[in-house]
């Protein structure tokens, strides 16, 4: 144990992780600003924990992140099994009291008033907002606590993207919620989950600006020689054949910006007609020539 902890605080000193904190506080702040000043007014359930504490809350008037923090608890455990000793533990408790304690201040200081009566723009501003946030907590390598804890066990055990990872585990706060405020608000709140669960990713995943291409070609170097000379791009080749054919082909592979795609493809169909061509988006990159590589384990 001893050990661990000198280790803990060996990692705490790091540059990288004083990053990751400040990634935590920032992201904690804005799911708790999106919180008070949209979708808390608008009775508008947010999933997970919060969601249930803003349900208590309607029929208790207790905090909501009082309520966020104590019914995290259970959860916290789950997450200490199946998502890191420590580093977890440490992580997930900064964001959930911070989150916590901003609810309850941005919530008081509006005073429950939204900041707009429009419930469409409450809606899709709460969403946005709360997304951001989850995906800045994302990159410092934290959750938000609750069924974010579920949701990110999900999305690493099973592969499911976090926006998915939401809707499944976020139903129950949505079923109460529809019970509680009305089920026009729940089905709104339903659309704001998959909203944010979307921006999560476009903020702790990347935007998608890349494309990934794999060429299937009997012109390699014409089409590498290109690549390189007219994009600045480099290009890694490898060997195949075609299942139908048996012939021997080269498959080329690359990433590109999306603004180059059609500028490829002209130079591919140019050197080799017959080529086959695949372009698929590439949510992050790193290495040379693209995003320096951080470890954030």
């Amino acid at each position: 144990m001893v050990s661990k902890l000198k280790g803990f605080l060996s990692d705490f000193l790091k540059k990288e992780t004083i990053y990751d904190y400040l990634y935590l506080l920032f992201g904690s702040v804005i799911q708790a600003a999106g919180m008070a000043f949209f979708l808390i007014p608008s009775k508008l359930v947010s999933g997970g924990v919060s969601g249930l504490a803003q349900v208590l809350n309607h029929y208790s008037s207790w905090p909501i992140g009082i309520m966020t923090l104590i019914g995290n608890i259970p959860l916290f455990i789950l997450g200490w099994q199946y998502l890191g000793r420590i580093r977890f533990a440490a992580r997930t408790i900064f964001s959930v009291i911070i989150f916590s304690i901003f609810t309850d201040l941005l919530s008081g200081w509006t005073s429950c008033s939204a900041i707009t009566q429009d419930i469409f723009l409450n809606m899709m501003f709460g969403a946005v907002v709360l997304g951001i946030g989850f995906g800045f907590v994302y990159k410092g390598s934290g959750t938000s606590g609750g069924s974010d804890i579920i949701g990110r066990i999900l999305n690493q055990r099973l592969g499911l993207p976090i926006s998915q990872s939401y809707l499944l585990t976020d139903s129950i706060s949505v079923i109460l919620g529809g019970i509680a405020f009305g089920w026009d608000l729940a089905l709104y709140g339903l659309i704001a989950i998959y909203i944010s669960g979307f921006a999560a990713e476009m903020i702790s995943e990347g935007s998608g600006y890349f494309r990934d291409v794999i060429i299937i070609t009997k012109e390699p170097e014409k089409i590498t020689r290109a690549v390189i000379e007219i994009l600045d791009r480099s290009v890694t080749q490898m060997k195949g054949v075609g299942g139908f054919s048996g012939e021997e082909k080269s498959i080329l592979y690359c990433v590109i910006g999306r603004n180059e795609v059609n500028q490829l493809k002209k130079m591919v169909v140019d050197a080799d007609p017959a080529s086959f061509m695949v372009v698929g988006h590439a949510h992050e990159v790193l290495g040379e020539g693209f995003q320096t590589y951080k470890n954030l384990s």
